[in-house]
Parts: structure tokens; C-alpha cells; sequence
């Protein structure tokens, strides 16, 4: 089993589509932990404020295969095929960590946004603050505390 780290985000419709997550999510893996769910504006681009949260959860399937079931949960929730990175979404599934997986290529793991974006950095620090992150050294904890970033976060109260 590998311990994977997934965020989790959704500006379209946000409740319905982020407990849909959460319990498609159920279905693939085991021992899902959730952490506090937050509200933050659309970083980098004009749209409505997103719900994003980061669960933790294991899985018996390698990299690739969990890869392409989160790209299956995302179209199956209507988010279309060629959307990118910077617009409105109904379910965005990202890998942030996956066990010790390193690499440049797609997935990016350890994902770059830990470094950049508090509406990851945050919910990860509540899940596993000691956790040291692969090719880098520094703990979730120390990586949070030497990171400013711009959004503010509002926590929500969704109950799964």
C-alpha cells in the first residue's frame, strides 16, 4: 500500500462536487483521513472562490493507474477533457505526494504547489506536519513556516 496525498478542489457547484470527491475517493483507497476544507479565491485567474482540502488515503495501485482513476473521477464529475490548470472547474484532483515517488515529469511529484500555495500547504500541514518531503529534506511543518503566500483561507464546515 503507498500513502498518497491528494488535493482536492472544486469553484463549480462546490459542495456537491467536493463530497462527491471525497466519496468516489472512498472507493479507491483505504484509511482516508480528510483535512479542514477551505474557502480561497481563484488564484491566477478571474472566477468564482473554490473549496480545496487535501486527503490522505492509501492505495494498492502504482502511480500511473492511481493517476488516470483521478483523471476518470474528474471527467465522470463533468470536468472536460482539455481544461487547464488556470479556469473554473468542476473537480480538480491533484497528487501531491505518493509515497517516496519523486519526479519531474507528469505527475510532478512532489508537487510544486506545496511550495507556492496555501490552500495546499495548510491542509497538508494538518494531516501530517512531521512527514518530511521527499528530494527536498524539510518537513511539511518547517516548509509552512518559511512560506507567505497571497490567498486567504476561510474554513468551511462540510460534514461527509
Amino acid at each position: 500500500m503507498t500513502k498518497a496525498y491528494i488535493g482536492v478542489g472544486s469553484n463549480i457547484d462546490r459542495r456537491k462536487h467536493i463530497e462527491a470527491a471525497v466519496l468516489e475517493l472512498k472507493e479507491i483507497g483505504q484509511n482516508i483521513r480528510l483535512s479542514t476544507v477551505y474557502e480561497c479565491e481563484a488564484v491566477g485567474f478571474d472566477g468564482d472562490a473554490f473549496y480545496n482540502l487535501v486527503i490522505e488515503m492509501e492505495t494498492s495501485c502504482d502511480l500511473m493507474g492511481f493517476s488516470q482513476r483521478l483523471r476518470n473521477i474528474e471527467l465522470k464529475w463533468g470536468r472536460e477533457d482539455r481544461s487547464g490548470k488556470l479556469q473554473s472547474r468542476t473537480i480538480d484532483l491533484d497528487i501531491i505526494l505518493f509515497g517516496q515517488h519523486v519526479s519531474e515529469k507528469t505527475p510532478e511529484l512532489p508537487r510544486s504547489d506545496i511550495y507556492k500555495y496555501g490552500f495546499v500547504i495548510e491542509p497538508l500541514r494538518e494531516l501530517c506536519a512531521e512527514l518530511t518531503v521527499p528530494n527536498d529534506g524539510r518537513t511539511i511543518e518547517q516548509i509552512w513556516s518559511e512560506l507567505s503566500y497571497p490567498e486567504t483561507l476561510t474554513k468551511i464546515d462540510l460534514w461527509f
